[in-house]
């Protein structure tokens, strides 16, 4: 689809400015075109010939976070970030891609041995301090211009990837029937891999069998980036992954990942045979807190509070704040994930399964649907846009006095766990599947 056979839906905003209020780059920003009115704006000047397609026009369609917020505040529905990502591959198609998306989407993410090999190398330039290094070289300039103020947003990196130690294939569980399928994404992969571990081990509880997936990217990172060829390709070899299984249910633990993959009878309309391999597959695709949250019903409320674990990984809990047995309350918040809230209509679930954790107080956090400015890549290449919608996230958290911030996604857990650091704050950052691991303990 081109810019211009989108001429319709981007005639559809009526200027009304309502994206005003909830587009996360405006607030941090005041430009109009960093909000949805502007972008769609030049887009129709693109189609009326009074924009042309140049570098200039890299900002504007690259600083879209993608997370749809203003589509959920605008009274026509706008899908905005759709028409953002279909500008981006036309972008691509007129402009050129670069290097190191080629070296990325072409020859890392479809491959996860050689993404792991990547990986580890990185992980020993990292905490080596070989990274800092090259950063003060201006090295690290090739793979980005941000990307040397980035360097700091990750102190160390595994030197082993999840799927390194946890090898593909078929493992025993300990319920009855249900064979559950696990589709391990990049972040867990190689970065957040305690939170797939805890993942495992809730899976292992709850199937007969759990399968570890020799799957790919799930395509997710081309496609914000425009690049619709790659992302279909990553999306078939994961549509051939999926025909080989033996499965009830394919279940990942990264929100970003679920969404994705939910989208890939979308991404294949005009494929027919793909379309209906993507069709079969799609009812089985389950976030794991959707999946959690299903498992989970019958259990008991969440509104009394008894003892709490402590103290591994959580801050120091608030001595006022006392419930059940005499223990300290922890106090648990929640960041929804931009895929999870409004890629998969994921809201109540998750704060329905920390309620229910013994030794959690839950406590809203404002805006907590907001984007956290991560948006995968995002704070690589727009680094600083990234801080000022961070900061606004780090505000909020601040006032709920958190001693845990639950997300279900790693490119978000990267994100906040940076902002934590740079405000000072001692709230520690755990995936969902973690707190489940928490709570097992208690029994």
């Amino acid at each position: 689809m081109t810019v211009l056979t989108s001429y319709d839906a981007i005639a559809k905003c009526n200027k009304c400015g309502f994206c005003h209020v909830a587009c996360p780059i405006f607030r941090a920003t005041g430009h109009e075109s960093g909000v949805a009115r502007g972008r769609l704006a030049m887009l129709r000047g693109i189609i009326e010939k009074r924009v042309e397609w140049d570098e200039e026009l890299e900002d504007p369609l690259f600083t879209c976070l993608g997370c749809g917020a203003c589509t959920t505040n605008c009274f026509g529905k706008v899908p905005t970030a759709d028409l953002v990502l279909n500008a981006r591959a036309e972008y691509l198609d007129k402009v050129g891609k670069k290097p190191a998306h080629r070296l990325l989407f072409e020859h890392l993410l479809p491959y996860p041995k050689r993404l792991h090999v990547a990986a580890r190398a990185v992980a020993l330039g990292k905490n080596s301090g070989a990274s800092k290094v090259a950063n003060a070289l201006g090295l690290l300039r090739i793979f980005g211009r941000d990307l040397p103020k980035a360097e700091g947003i990750v102190d160390k990196l595994p030197m082993s990837s999840f799927r390194g130690t946890i090898k593909p294939g078929v493992y025993p569980g300990q319920g009855d029937k249900l064979k559950i399928g696990y589709f391990v994404g990049c972040g867990i992969d190689v970065i957040q891999i305690q939170a797939g571990k805890a993942t495992f081990e809730a899976l292992k509880k709850k199937g007969k069998s759990v399968t570890v997936i020799d799957n790919c990217c799930c395509g997710l990172p081309p496609y914000t980036y425009g690049d619709m060829d790659n992302t279909k390709m990553l999306a078939r070899k994961n549509l051939d992954a999926f025909e080989k299984l033996d499965v009830d249910v394919i279940v990942t633990d990264c929100s970003s990942c679920a969404s994705f993959l939910k989208k890939y009878p979308k991404i294949f309309k005009d494929d027919g045979r793909d379309y209906e391999r993507a069709n079969k597959e799609l009812p089985m695709i389950k976030d794991v807190v959707e999946f959690l949250y299903a498992d989970d019903q019958g259990q008991r409320s969440g509104d009394e509070t008894v003892s709490s674990y402590h103290d591994a990984h959580a801050a120091a809990p608030k001595g006022g704040e006392k419930k059940g047995a005499g223990a300290a309350a922890v106090i648990v918040t929640y960041h929804d994930p931009c895929h999870a809230v409004r890629g998969q209509n994921i809201k109540n679930e998750p704060r329905e399964v920390l309620k229910k954790i013994p030794g959690v107080t839950f406590r809203e956090m404002a805006e907590a649907d907001w984007c956290c400015g991560g948006a995968g890549s995002y704070a690589l290449t727009h680094y600083d846009l990234s801080q000022k919608v961070l900061d606004r996230k780090m505000n909020n958290l601040k006032k709920t006095e958190a001693d845990i911030l639950v997300t279900s996604c790693p490119a978000c857990m990267i994100q906040l766990a940076y902002g934590i650091k740079r405000h000072g704050l001692k709230t520690k950052v755990f995936h969902i599947s973690e707190m489940l691991a928490y709570k097992d303990t208690l029994h």
